[in-house]
């Protein structure tokens, strides 16, 4: 893939000063992203739906102790100045 063919040409090059880069045509980009989709494991629905609400409750969990910390250090400051 495109590692195969940069390493070629790295290879290639080793003894000058200014390795020359070859780009790959747009063509063989879309098939290598292609072929790197085919390996990917999607999830399934059951899976995609709990990591989704793993994902929520961590989320608001966060904002409620950003919130709480939030909240605490303004009653703080306005005590100390107010």
């Amino acid at each position: 893939m495109a590692t195969e063919t940069r390493g070629e040409a790295a290879a290639k090059d080793e003894g000058k000063g200014k390795p020359a880069r070859k780009r790959t045509s747009p063509v063989l980009f879309v098939r290598q992203v292609i072929a790197e989709l085919r390996k990917v494991i999607w999830p399934t629905r059951r899976e995609l739906i709990t990591y989704t609400t793993v994902s929520l409750v961590f989320v608001l969990i966060m904002v409620g102790i950003v919130s709480g910390l939030d909240w605490v250090l303004q009653k703080g400051v306005f005590w100390v100045f107010g």
